[in-house]
């Protein structure tokens, strides 16, 4: 079960806060137009006595809903929609972006249980779509084709809201030493599916994060159980070229979103010569990211996890007309 999501954590606050005898609303950024301060899916949980947990902006934004649903001034009827900055006078009072608006949906959470079925599906290793019907208000778990490279996380229409909650990215990381716990408990903050893959004995024992699954198979039978899929990254973090350049051989044959290799620029140049005599094309050694990681000066495993992360997040952010969503 990922425990370190913000989803995971604002679901998990609801349910509690429902359990104590409190009213709650969930409130989910469902449109922006110009600067916004947070993407769509975004969420935030507001209960009646003005404690609220999660963002839809920087502040502002925040403080006025939770006045207004503590008031009962927000609607008498849920779900329902909120505009912000829809002049310039309203955007600047709610420290909006230039041009920034946001609409929101605004429902009342009712009793914990749909919350908690959502839950056990993602402690079950399952992606799960949430569909809010806007007639109705009636929610539905849907079970998404994470197969797909097309898959929506967040959508919105006239009649629903649906937003996927659980990994739909997989990371699958060679080695089970000290960097890849760092890194690990990062991607787990993302949302990541995180698979660790080791054969050294000494390494597996030493293994001890929830959420991760450690597998003792060879490097490229475990990138190779991966298949083609263009929502998977491979890091090879052993500094052990019998097991990463076997990693990487396999991952850089296949359709995988993003391969990085842990290593200096000499031990990453002659990676490019070894896997060069063992068949990998040019084309191939350049989509490999090596060394990972972006240029912060990291020295420490923490601070090598988080320029990791960071090239990681870089490029799933960057504009691509080939890239998932």
């Amino acid at each position: 079960m990922n425990l370190h999501s913000t989803d995971h954590t604002i679901l998990q606050t609801a349910i509690n806060w429902l359990r104590k005898g409190h009213q709650v609303a969930l409130v989910t950024v469902v449109k922006t137009w110009g600067s916004a301060p947070r993407p769509c899916g975004s969420l935030l949980i507001m209960r009646d006595d003005g404690i609220h947990a999660g963002s839809v902006s920087g502040g502002c934004v925040e403080e006025d809903l939770v006045a207004r649903y503590k008031d009962n001034e927000l609607s008498d009827h849920f779900p329902s929609t909120i505009n912000y900055g829809t002049n310039r006078e309203e955007a600047l009072r709610f420290g909006l972006p230039c041009g920034g608006r946001l609409e929101l949906v605004v429902e009342a959470l009712i009793t914990p249980a749909p919350l908690q079925a959502l839950l056990d599906h993602i402690a079950a290793g399952h992606t799960i779509t949430r569909r809010l019907c806007l007639t109705s208000g009636e929610v539905s778990l849907h079970k998404p084709d994470t197969t797909s490279t097309a898959i929506k996380a967040f959508s919105y229409t006239e009649q629903h809201v649906a937003k996927v909650f659980g990994p739909t990215w997989h990371m699958l990381l060679i080695g089970a030493g000290h960097l890849s716990q760092y890194v690990a408990n990062i991607a787990l903050m993302f949302d990541y599916k995180v698979t660790v893959c080791d054969p050294r004995k000494e390494y597996q024992q030493s293994w001890h994060i929830d959420g991760v699954t450690l597998i003792p198979d060879m490097p490229d039978d475990a990138v190779r159980s991966l298949g083609s899929h263009s929502r998977s990254i491979v890091l090879t973090l052993t500094h052990d070229p019998k097991l990463d350049d076997m990693a990487l051989m396999e991952a850089l044959q296949h359709n995988i979103f993003f391969v990085g290799a842990l290593g200096s620029l000499r031990s990453s140049k002659k990676r490019h010569e070894r896997l060069q005599t063992l068949g990998i094309s040019q084309h191939q050694l350049s989509q490999l990211h090596a060394p990972v990681g972006l240029d912060i000066g990291s020295r420490t495993p923490p601070e090598i996890a988080v320029s990791i992360i960071a090239e990681i997040t870089a490029a799933r952010n960057k504009p691509a007309s080939n890239s998932p969503v």
